[in-house]
Parts: C-alpha cells; structure tokens; sequence
C-alpha cells in the first residue's frame, strides 16, 4: 500500500509473485518430505549450485548478493547437512561448496515438481498459451542477458 491506496502492479511484480507462489509450493512439498530447514532463500544456493562444487564468491555473484549473505546461507545449509565445503582443488586456499546427497535429494524433489507445475499452468491458462508464455520469456530472458 501506498497512502492507502493500492500499489501498482506492473510485469516484473506480477512475474515475481507467481515465482513466489511457486517457490511456495515447493517448498511445502520439501517440508513434507523432510527438509523443513530449506526456506525461499535457500533457492539462490541450490538454483546455482555446480554438482562439483562452486565457491561462495561465484554462488554470490550468480545469485547477485553479498558474499556475506551467501556465506550465511551457505552455512545454514551445511548445518543441516545440504551442503559441505572441500578445498578447492586449483586453489587451496578457498573452499568448494558441494551438495551433500540431501542437498542433490532437495534438487530431485524439486526438478520433479517442474512438470506437474507446467502441466498446472496449462490448465489455467490452456496449453497453447502456456507455450507461448514459455517462448515469451525465454525471449525476454534472452533479451535482458544481452544487453
């Protein structure tokens, strides 16, 4: 709200409360699968997560946060058991951060969700047009990261 009135909607709004609810539902479904330590947050270390294993500087700048903020977020992960860190290999002074095989279960569980979501927007909107979203945003997508 804004002086009492109602905010403005615009596409980035709308695109980032569907991603909101979504994400939602996800992370009910992972709840009760037993990961109720992963929060909405938690998604920019599993969205950018490299199977074998990423720094905290690159998750960062992946995820457009502090190294800070991710190095929280990291941390509460390996607390409970979705990630660890290893020395990196071509450099041992900095760490890798790995998934654990919870953390690649909370990724399987999530992955698995994808379709079933697809199929339920299809629903609400009819199949053609959410194609034609798909297409959209891979277009704009594709827009935003060239320029």
């Amino acid at each position: 709200m804004t002086d009492g009135r109602p905010r403005p909607e615009n596409l980035a709004v709308l695109m980032r409360e569907i991603f909101v609810a979504l994400n939602g539902r996800v992370l009910t479904h992972l709840a009760e699968q037993g990961h109720e330590a992963v929060r909405p947050v938690h998604s920019a270390v599993f969205e950018y997560l490299d199977d074998t294993g990423t720094t905290v500087s690159l998750l960062a700048e992946r995820a457009q946060m502090t190294k800070q903020a991710m190095a929280e977020l990291v941390a509460h992960l390996e607390t409970h058991g979705y990630v660890v860190r290893v020395p990196d290999p071509a450099d041992r002074r900095a760490k890798l951060v790995q998934p654990t095989d919870r953390g690649r279960e909370v990724v399987r569980i999530a992955q698995a969700l994808v379709p079933e979501m697809e199929s339920w927007i299809g629903e609400i909107v009819g199949a053609a047009r959410a194609r034609a979203l798909r297409e959209d945003l891979e277009a704009i997508r594709r827009a935003v990261v060239l320029t």
